[in-house]
Formats: C-alpha cells, structure tokens, sequence
C-alpha cells in the first residue's frame, strides 16, 4: 500500500511538471524571422530555436549560422531560475542561465568562464505568435554588438 502510495505520489508531481513546462509561453520550435530582426552584418544568426521539457527541466536547442556563414548548432538544460548551467556548441558561452521575470519574459546571461560575455532578454508576444530576442554581445576584445532577432512560432 505505502508503495503505490509513493508511486503515486511520484508520477503527479512528474506530470504536473511536464504540463507546468508545456503550458510556458516559451516552450516550442521558433523560426528567426530576418525581415522584422535588426541583426548587424557578421553576427550570428540563431534561425531556429527549440524550446522542449526534458525531465523537470528546459532543454533549448539552437541551430543556425555564425557570421562566416558556417552552420552552428548548441545545447543548454537547465531552468528558468539565474543559475548557470553547461552550454555546448557556442563559441561565445561555456554557460549560460535563464531568470523567468514574468510568464512572458525572460533574462538570460551567458558566460565564457567568469566573464559575461551575453545578456539580454526574451519576450513572447501576448498572443504568443512571436517572440523577440534583445542580446547584448560582447566580444574578445571588448566590442560590443546589438542584436534584435524576432521568432515566429511553429
């Protein structure tokens, strides 16, 4: 008895997480829209972003081409909550954290080692068509790039 109790227990908070992440404005496959993005010549270009539970986490995947026109393709699994967790398959971030400001917003930060070298924030239109992504760049050198990229949801 106590252990179908426990069972049970387990698999409602398994299947209350997965719909908590699935009911997330955030979760899906987003597409870059390129004609409503502002994305500076040689920088580069995330053109398809997927957003998936992965256990009681967020698994966000993202495929496009760097500035060279060279495909790129990076993982990250973690959640929404400012901690910093691996990123894999970004030349920029060896981690990267995502903070929830609100069901529509989020921060993110991306880190190479100790030093910041992304931030910006990512907001899902209210009816949930869209979402705009505002990065702040920073490179090896220091410089500083602006990129505003807008997504369609597929």
């Amino acid at each position: 008895m106590k252990r179908r109790v426990i069972l049970l227990t387990l698999t409602v908070l398994f299947a209350s997480a997965t719909v908590c992440l699935a009911q997330s404005p955030h979760m899906g496959t987003w597409k870059l829209n390129e004609a409503k993005s502002k994305i500076p010549a040689g920088a580069t270009k995330n053109q398809t972003v997927v957003y998936e539970a992965a256990g009681d986490s967020i698994k966000v995947t993202v495929d496009g081409v760097d500035g060279a026109g060279n495909p790129i393709h990076s993982e990250w699994t973690g959640k929404f909550d400012g901690k910093f967790y691996a990123l894999t398959g970004d030349p920029t971030s060896d981690t990267r954290s995502y903070r929830k400001i609100n069901s529509r917003t989020l921060a993110l930060t991306g880190k190479q080692g100790t030093k910041i070298t992304v931030s910006g924030r990512i907001v899902v239109s209210a009816n949930g068509r869209s979402r705009t992504v505002t990065n702040t760049v920073t490179d090896a050198k220091g410089k500083r790039t602006v990129i505003r990229a807008v997504y369609d949801k597929q």
